[in-house]
């Protein structure tokens, strides 16, 4: 199975963190590493989580569009939320509804205690079929 490896330059250079933002197999699948509410240099941009929220989904579509891929492209989501309760699944739910509407993508959840970074609350990776 040939597969590729890119990181646009619209986002942070992964490789000193030990990965890479997409990757294409077969020509058809595309995989999105977990994109964040990262700045230029990979850091958080942010603390509040509505704002982490949007980012990191601001970085996907940056990751998608370097695969020449948008969100109408994703069969699925992987969310993990810091200390998940339910107002945070009330902000996703309404940011994926701004998106994609009626039509979500297949989405699991995970709640966990901690991410990559200290201030890091949100991260989501994806994975899209290219038509």
């Amino acid at each position: 199975m040939p597969h590729s490896f890119t990181n646009p330059p619209e986002l942070h250079d992964p490789v000193g963190f030990g990965y890479s933002h997409v990757a294409t197999a077969s020509g058809d699948l595309v995989f999105v590493a977990g994109q964040y509410a990262s700045d230029a240099g990979g850091q958080v941009a942010s603390t509040d989580f509505a704002d982490q929220v949007r980012r990191a989904f601001t970085n996907l579509r940056a990751a998608l569009a370097s695969a020449g891929l948008d969100f109408e492209h994703v069969v699925q989501l992987r969310t993990h939320i810091v200390a998940h309760d339910p107002g945070k699944l009330e902000i996703l739910a309404e940011h994926i509804g701004e998106i994609w509407g009626d039509s979500p993508p297949v989405q699991t959840l995970t709640g966990v205690a901690a991410l990559a970074l200290p201030d890091l609350r949100f991260e989501v990776d994806a994975i899209a079929v290219r038509p």
